[in-house]
């Protein structure tokens, strides 16, 4: 009986204890491990991503730079994938077998349960052979998204392009990019990438145990559907650009046009570029290799990357601090007996000018007058020392953006080149001069700008003493947004009354028949303007003009630079000249017609830079090495 007894305790015990170990491992999935939710969220919940749209970008009369073009991404769930014949998927799809391999194995990584890219930017012809056999494939399926198309393949500098994101991207992202997205990686694309990206959609899709979709969870309650990224007007004149690359094929530098009331920039040419087309779809891999191998470094934005000297085109800025500072005035004359002395420097002039004031001195570029300006201003009473008047000079000038960014709308602007006094105290110790820096009295020597900076200088003195940041993006979205920042005046600390006469050499130097600048003549139209002719101490001189039209009210400030070209007169000046006539008279005279295409054929290129090589080391032979006295055999 008592055997009975125990036994029934027992079974009782055992119960429990199989209960209670039940009751644990239940509440321990519940409560404590996710592992067991997530698996069967996976099995029943697939997040299926829909891709916006990019922003359309046009130009500043709405004409399109770039748009869309529909593609389509192959994707799968390697979980989902059933045997299948790969040869004959990987024929329709156009790839080899050792790729698709690797972006399967790339897919399962990532997630068995989530849809991973096998193969992107399908065209609509292989799309529609794939639709038609996909059935045949399990645990695969095709999704759409948008790549880049551009209809007058102009504009790559600016423009940029985009390309698939780095763990980086990924990372910095704050979760937003996926392994697969794209990034604007460089131009506009990568400066307004947040605007242009557009948000990502989310379809939840409902999948039952044999893994057939049922239709979107909740009837779509969850999902989000994809916003297109914002429209940019941009400020660029889409006839400007075609004809400055144009004007500029074959030859190595830049054009910048800006509308001096708005600081919009109306062209931004780098030359050599290439076809932004090239940079879309399957072969951008390739092209992007081949592009970076050129010689001329296509991918340099020479407008904001450039250093160049400014040479004359220094010349009026120093003339106003001169007017301004007292130092001169219209008629103050110095004569120019073809050069300066400069202590036992001599820096020569390109004419035996005599007796000149500002506005021959102007017209004629003179080195001369400019170096006398440049002594009178760092020689003033006021300054205990050279060092000092220097400091002031220069704090001067940087109110006009050289040797600073002037914050133009895209990566990767430089600087250009502007050293201060404590430069020059520690490469000549304190013994130095006005003599020392004579060469940028002529805007030579340790000075150099950016395309752009010489531009927004021509843009200060149209303006008449205050410029607007420039910019490459006028208006953004629907409600045409302006930034703040792109309506600010900036002065440069010159009074109005000291640019006329200054003004008055830049017309000369356009319209008098002694003028250096005549090749950038427009009929009836008064243009100002100035010639440069920069050293160059890796070949021939670069060939630069600066200038604005008309005179009164300018709608146009423009900065030519053409490497290896000579003379400003030579090159520059002409397709200033085009440029700016194209702009305000829609068109190019009738008998410059012939001009023109001369000036497109034209090729002005240096020899290609010789490739760096490493120089192996010869093999030693030592049968050929010689004997050394203390290694000698005597016999």
């Amino acid at each position: 009986m008592d055997s009975l007894f125990n036994r029934k305790y027992i079974v009782q015990g055992l119960f429990i204890v199989v209960a209670l170990i039940l009751l644990g491992t239940l509440f321990y999935i519940q409560v404590f491990s996710d592992k067991y939710f997530i698996s069967a969220k996976s099995n029943v919940l697939k997040r299926i991503y829909t891709y916006p749209a990019r922003g359309v970008i046009r130009d500043r009369n709405e004409n399109v730079l770039v748009q869309n073009e529909l593609v389509y991404d192959l994707m799968a769930i390697p979980n989902d994938v059933k045997p299948f014949d790969t040869l004959a998927l990987c024929k329709i799809i156009g790839v080899d077998t050792a790729k698709f391999g690797k972006n399967m194995r790339k897919a399962r990584r990532l997630s068995r349960y989530q849809p991973g890219p096998i193969e992107k930017q399908l065209s609509i012809e292989i799309y529609q052979s794939l639709s038609e056999q996909l059935a045949r494939f399990p645990g695969f399926f095709v999704q759409s998204r948008t790549i880049r198309q551009y209809p007058d393949s102009i504009a790559s500098q600016f423009l940029g392009y985009i390309k698939e994101v780095t763990p980086t991207d990924i990372e910095k992202s704050e979760g937003y990019y996926r392994s697969g997205d794209y990034i604007g990686k460089s131009g506009v694309e990568r400066s307004y990438e947040k605007l242009l990206r557009g948000e990502r959609g989310v379809v939840n899709m409902l999948y039952d145990a044999h893994n057939v979709p049922k239709g979107s969870y909740a009837e779509g309650k969850f999902d989000t559907s994809a916003v297109s990224g914002e429209q940019l007007i941009s400020s660029l004149d889409i006839r400007l650009q075609k004809l400055g690359e144009q004007l500029m094929h074959n030859k190595i530098g830049s054009i910048v046009a800006i509308e001096p009331s708005t600081g919009e920039i109306l062209a931004f040419v780098s030359s050599p570029g290439y076809n932004p087309n090239d940079m879309v779809g399957r072969q951008s891999g390739n092209s992007y290799m081949k592009i970076l191998a050129e010689p001329y470094r296509p991918f340099n934005i020479r407008p904001i990357q450039g250093y160049y000297s400014p040479g004359s085109a220094f010349k009026p800025l120093d003339a106003l601090i001169g007017l301004q500072e007292g130092v001169i005035d219209p008629n103050t004359t110095f004569n120019c007996p073809g050069g300066f002395r400069a202590g036992n420097h001599w820096v020569k002039c390109e004419h035996v000018d005599g007796n000149v004031a500002l506005r021959m001195g102007l017209a004629r570029s003179c080195n001369t007058y400019a170096c006398y300006v440049f002594q009178k201003l760092l020689t003033q009473q006021k300054y205990k020392n050279a060092q000092v008047a220097y400091a002031d000079w220069q704090k001067k000038v940087k109110l006009w953006g050289l040797g600073d960014t002037l914050g133009v709308d895209l990566p990767g602007e430089r600087t250009g080149r502007l050293y201060d006094e404590s430069y020059y105290s520690r490469k000549y110790s304190k013994y130095w001069g006005y003599t020392t820096v004579i060469s940028l009295a002529i805007g030579q020597g340790e000075m150099d700008a950016t395309p752009l900076q010489m531009a927004n200088i021509m843009s200060v003195i149209a303006n008449r003493g205050y410029y607007i940041k420039p910019h490459l993006v006028k208006a953004i979205g629907k409600d045409r947004v302006i930034k703040k920042e792109y309506v600010q005046k900036h002065y440069v600390g010159i009074d109005a009354r000291h640019f006329e006469p200054v003004i008055d050499g830049m017309q000369d130097a356009v319209n008098a028949s002694w003028g250096t600048a005549i090749e950038s003549r427009i009929a009836n139209i008064i243009m100002c303007g100035k010639t440069g002719t920069v050293q160059n101490p890796r070949g021939k001189n670069h060939s630069v003009f600066i200038g604005f039209a008309p005179r009164d009210n300018p709608k146009i400030a423009i900065a030519v630079i053409v490497e290896n070209a000579g003379y400003g007169s030579a090159y520059a000046a002409p397709i200033a000249s085009y440029i700016t006539e194209k702009y305000l008279k829609d068109s190019v005279a009738p008998n410059k017609l012939a001009q023109v295409e001369w000036m497109k054929n034209q090729a002005v290129l240096p020899p290609p830079p010789m490739p760096k090589v490493k120089l192996k080391p010869k093999p030693i032979d030592s049968i050929k090495l010689p004997i050394l006295k203390n290694e000698q055999s005597t016999k």
